[in-house]
């Protein structure tokens, strides 16, 4: 009834790539399929469940809201989104002092962009090569043809796109002088998270000061404490004009984006309040939903935990890549942010088979099957931890050997 219903091709994808998964219980880290079968989950969907599925905490807080609140009115002043905002102003990279409010990560990229083209007066927009920020109007545009193309949407000719790490190719982009802004994830995810070099992020930041465009932080995966800090972009030295955060902000209970700017990258909102608008953008459940994640998320023991499991995931990795070095070819890793190489164009499709098969959900990046995406959740036990390295050794191991016998993935 998928297949007929919703989504035919998605359907059978997953059934072709031996992952017929139907989600049924979940709890923490852990998912259950309709048969039962559990899964340690470290997909998170792109890092919204980084507080585990039906975190107790953000639970109870969105279930005592529901007693008073619903999604609100979104043309007048409320106490959740007034909460929220000052509660994000305040945990933010310097200069960023307004809060706008989309319910979906692509919804907050539009906005970014629109934004940035308001204060600026230019209609450029430069991304990465091989990026994604989002399936909406302007969001699309910004990343891959991979999810343009289809829907007529190629690249309009004010969006380019640039080598990642590549500072001379930013430059010549910008040289112009007609760029709004640069539009970047801190750790590409759908790009299989290649690490930005050192040095890297900020020179693209001097090189938009330059030529007097803006920089946009999208911080969707990589924020809420991924790499042990809050803002990824704050282990870099630099203030974007604008961040975008969406996905784990949810608490994954109530769908709620945002975007953090400063006075001027914010100007329309003092010129015309009214020229965006999103009947769910800051809708009160999800605020409140928002607040107790970003609450919890800050506690200095989550951010030292973090610390913690990521040097437990270092560790184990390195061992697991010591076994099988012609196969297991890189560690890229930034906190609990990581991608594992494979010594094949497709390894991290046959990767995902097993571990599957072995009670493990990662998923391969999209434009880059050479490299799993690899997300452990920031409230995992160490004793959850040393399992699923376990369990990712047994199944790098079978998906060698499925190489070997000239499995297809």
């Amino acid at each position: 009834k998928s297949k007929q219903f919703w989504n035919p091709d998605k359907t059978q994808f997953w059934i072709d790539s031996g992952v017929p998964l139907v989600i049924d219980r979940r709890e923490g880290y852990f998912i259950y399929d309709v048969e039962g079968k559990r899964l340690i989950d470290v997909h998170l969907n792109g890092g919204t469940y980084n507080l585990g599925h039906r975190n107790a905490e953000v639970v109870s807080a969105v279930t005592a809201a529901m007693q008073r609140f619903d999604i609100g009115n979104h043309h007048f002043p409320s106490l959740a989104r007034t909460a929220l905002a000052e509660a994000l102003v305040a945990t933010a990279p310097d200069g960023l002092t307004k809060v706008m409010y989309g319910s979906g990560g692509g919804e907050a990229i539009d906005i970014a962009l629109k934004s940035a083209r308001h204060a600026t007066k230019k209609r450029g927009i430069v991304s990465i090569a091989k990026a994604y920020h989002g399936h909406t109007g302007l969001a699309v545009a910004t990343g891959d043809e991979r999810f343009a193309n289809l829907f007529l949407s190629d690249q309009p000719e004010d969006f380019t796109h640039v080598p990642f790490n590549d500072l001379r190719a930013m430059e010549a982009a910008l040289r112009g002088g007609d760029v709004a802004a640069v539009i970047m994830e801190t750790i590409p995810a759908t790009y299989g998270f290649p690490l930005p070099a050192p040095g890297y992020l900020a020179g693209v930041k001097k090189l938009c000061e330059r030529y007097g465009a803006l920089y946009i932080a999208d911080e969707v995966q990589t924020g809420l404490m991924r790499t042990g800090e809050l803002w990824a972009i704050n282990k870099h030295g630099v203030a974007p004009d604008i961040l975008v955060s969406g996905k784990g902000i949810s608490g994954g209970m109530y769908p709620v984006s945002v975007v953090l700017a400063s006075e001027a990258a914010a100007s329309w909102l003092i010129e015309d309040g009214f020229a965006h608008m999103s009947t769910f953008g800051g809708a009160e459940l999800g605020c409140v939903a928002a607040l107790k994640t970003l609450e919890i998320t800050c506690r200095p023991e989550v951010r030292s935990m973090v610390h913690y499991i990521a040097a437990m995931f270092t560790d184990g990795l390195s061992k697991i890549q010591a076994t099988y070095p012609d196969w297991f070819t890189g560690i890229r890793q930034d906190g609990l942010v990581m991608g594992l190489e494979f010594g094949h164009p497709q390894g991290a499709k046959f990767v995902m088979k097993r571990l599957y098969e072995n009670g493990v959900w990662a998923i391969f990046s999209t434009l880059d099957p050479q490299v799993l995406q690899y997300k452990p959740g920031i409230l995992l036990t160490p004793a959850v931890c040393e399992e699923l390295l376990e369990r990712t050794e047994v199944a790098i191991g079978k998906a060698r050997d499925d190489v070997a016998k000239g499995t297809r993935p």
